[in-house]
């Protein structure tokens, strides 16, 4: 009697879970991992107790941040040991900022945590993952190159993570900054400033493009910075150019991180030659007084500031026009009352649209961390109160302007009769928002009438609908 070949079921292709915490750049990072997972062969889920390997992209610029990505870390490694105890074999790996500046402590901190691999590295992924699995070891494996940048030439995606139909997504011109803050960390884990080769960027605009995306963001550690790593000074306005004509379809092209030393006039006129290119810029000043500004080793002359800010605004209608975004950093060791008032003065003058604020975080192995004259946390707190207050009547008489007008929204949530849209004044999870009085269908740009103003968020009708007189 001849024996009958068994045939074996397939081996189920394996999970992944990624979380993703910090800012936009590492947003980008994450969709990269996940298509490269995704390429592999990996399946994505958003249930961690089902994911063959965990993953978390931290985020370590400040201490609120670092703690955050700890507390995610320790959950998931808790996760892990329960089900280990069930029979299933997860991975825990840390990637990111975090896991890049603070190795050592994530894992003395993270107890079954299996590898960290750093910001710099990101694009070995798959091979990191094949490698934990290949080699059983009691410590964490760690792939941090601290000298050995990611080649950014090699980082190019299909952007394959990006759901047809989604909205927005964030476009990644370079990695690392070159700027010499005296506060901020970012070249100590992410290098100088490398900035990506054109014909990647455009040909991921053009994926996003394809795949129904309306609003694209342009991020880096200073976006302004772009061409100046290989010579060219002005790199930016080129590229935005060439991204309009290369992928015509996308409607918004939202511009974030913007130095101050490094944005010119040509930039300006760009902006305003292409109405894709929405009049928006995101620009962290950190401060408005020039002697808070040198220590802190910004660009600090106000003056010619304040004239580019007139030339930005100057070429845009005075209305629906030129919208700046800023934020700044208040308690900066040194900060006199004078100084803290200066700032104050500084947001008078240029009436921002939006503003963000932080108290100064002393961060180790900064220039910053140990200067003489620390302000006291109270004292740093009740700058910021008086800051946000200050600012919260000009947010008001800016979005006042609106009512009236009639705007272009994306549609990112809608329910219970209302929907939440944003113009292209509200930049996605930072700005505020439009709240229209209807249902509209997700992902889509439609025009609305702004009826109503708060200090941060507006209220609307669909724009073809009439309006009923009680």
């Amino acid at each position: 009697m001849k024996q009958k070949n068994m045939r074996r079921s397939p081996r189920p292709e394996p999970t992944f879970y990624l979380l993703t915490l910090g800012c936009p750049k590492n947003t980008f990072d994450s969709e990269g991992i996940s298509e490269m997972l995704l390429q592999a062969s990996y399946n994505s889920t958003t249930d961690p107790n089902r994911a063959d390997v965990l993953i978390v992209n931290t985020c370590g610029f400040l201490q609120a941040a670092k703690d955050e990505s700890i507390g995610a870390l320790q959950e998931l490694a808790a996760l892990k040991k329960r089900n280990r105890a069930k029979g299933r074999q997860q991975l825990l790996i840390a990637a990111g900022c975090m896991a890049q500046r603070f190795g050592s402590e994530v894992t003395r901190q993270v107890k079954g945590l299996d590898g960290l691999i750093g910001t710099r590295a990101w694009t070995d992924i798959v091979p990191f993952i094949q490698k934990l699995r290949a080699e059983k070891r009691p410590e964490p494996l760690y792939h941090l190159p601290e000298t050995a940048d990611t080649p950014i030439e090699t980082i190019a995606l299909n952007r394959q993570q990006v759901d047809v139909g989604r909205a927005s997504a964030y476009l990644k011109i370079s990695d690392g900054c070159s700027a010499p803050c005296a506060f901020c960390t970012i070249p100590s884990f992410k290098g100088l400033n490398r900035s990506r080769p054109r014909e990647h960027i455009l040909s991921e605009a053009q994926h996003l493009a394809a795949a129904g995306v309306q609003e694209v963001i342009l991020i880096a550690q200073d976006t302004t910075a772009y061409g100046r790593d290989w010579g060219e000074l002005d790199g930016l306005p080129d590229l935005m150019e060439q991204l309009v004509k290369a992928a015509p379809a996308i409607k918004w092209w939202r511009l974030m991180y913007a130095y101050p030393g490094h944005a010119s006039d040509r930039l300006v006129e760009v902006m305003a030659a292409h109405p894709q290119i929405i009049p928006y810029i995101d620009m962290p000043l950190q401060h408005g007084h020039p002697d808070t500004l040198k220590r802190m080793r910004r660009p600090h002359n106000v003056d010619k500031l304040l004239r580019w800010i007139e030339t930005y605004r100057q070429a845009f209608p005075a209305v629906t026009g030129a919208v700046l975004r800023t934020t700044f950093i208040v308690g900066y060791p040194g900060e006199t009352e004078a100084e803290f008032q200066g700032l104050l003065d500084f947001m008078g003058a240029v009436q921002f649209d939006r503003v963000g604020a932080f108290t100064f975080s002393p961060e180790p192995g900064t220039p910053a961390f140990d200067l003489p004259n620390q302000i006291g946390e109270a004292t740093k707190q009740e700058r910021w109160e008086r800051l946000m207050a200050f600012q919260q009547p000009i947010s008001l008489e800016r979005n006042q302007q609106m009512v009236g007008q009639k705007l272009d929204v994306l549609v990112d949530g809608a329910g219970d009769g209302v929907s939440i849209t944003r113009s292209y004044r509200d930049a996605p999870e930072i700005d505020g928002y439009v709240v229209v009085e209807k249902e509209l269908p997700l992902g889509q740009m439609v025009p609305v009438l702004v009826t109503g103003a708060m200090e941060y968020d507006l209220v609307a009708m669909p724009a073809n609908e009439p309006i009923l007189v009680m």
